[in-house]
């Protein structure tokens, strides 16, 4: 679709924070108003669409689409995707690790222990970690609490969470993000342990190159969108 429109605001509709171009608010793809719950977020929307050139790329705007799944997806079926969300939990990607070399084992365990003690601490529960790739089951307990735990957020908190969670393979890198225990970049760091440690070993081509670069800019756009959910600033 190409640009149409000269001015883009936002105005607080009452029930939410609407981005208008010019006299027009903006609907998501199901023929929503996109409203906001916080000012903060919907002046960050609003940028996206004042950058756009002559044509839109959904694709550059990362947080117009955290909120349109929010209120298009989410918001009509909130269990059924935290239940995906949570499912995560049954094979984090912090509780299996190398068994060889030492400086990757010794790697993972000063990255990824920190974290687990984190979701210990914070939701009572324990974890089952193992060497190699082959599955093991977590304490029922555990995935209760998790799946709880993210049960209990709203649709604008599940969207970026789903990506995180999506990106890092561990439902526990999410949560310690969604909750401000970790900061972007020690939570990519922590997604990132295992290929870095490739990468090192053997190099990374262009594609690949790119292809991570994507992956980080959809990351740290959910962290943002978490943050702008906090009117505080």
């Amino acid at each position: 679709m190409k640009r149409f429109w000269r001015s883009v605001t936002v105005a607080d509709a009452g029930a939410g924070w609407q981005v208008r171009l010019d006299d027009r608010t903006v609907n998501t793809p199901g023929r929503v108003p996109l409203a906001l719950p916080t000012e903060r977020l919907a002046d960050a929307v609003a940028r996206e669409w004042d950058a756009v050139g002559d044509r839109i790329d959904p694709a550059a705007m990362r947080l117009t689409g955290l909120a349109n799944a929010a209120i298009d997806r989410i918001a009509p079926y909130p269990d059924g995707f935290a239940a995906g969300i949570a499912a995560y939990a049954a094979s984090d990607l912090l509780c299996y690790r190398a068994d060889a070399p030492p400086p990757l084992v010794a790697r993972q365990q000063a990255v990824w222990d920190p974290l687990l003690d984190w979701a210990r601490r914070r939701y009572d529960v324990h974890f089952v970690v193992t060497t190699g790739v082959m599955h093991v089951d977590q304490p029922a307990a555990t995935l209760v609490r998790l799946s709880d735990a993210v049960a209990a957020r709203p649709a604008f908190v599940l969207a970026p969470l789903s990506s995180l969670v999506r990106l890092s393979g561990s439902l526990v890198i999410g949560l310690a993000l969604a909750e401000g225990a970790v900061e972007a970049a020690t939570g990519w760091a922590a997604a990132q342990v295992d290929e870095d440690w490739q990468t090192e070993q053997w190099g990374e081509d262009s594609l690949a190159a790119e292809a991570r670069a994507g992956r980080r800019m959809d990351f740290d756009a959910a962290v943002r969108f978490l943050a702008l959910l906090d009117d505080r600033g």
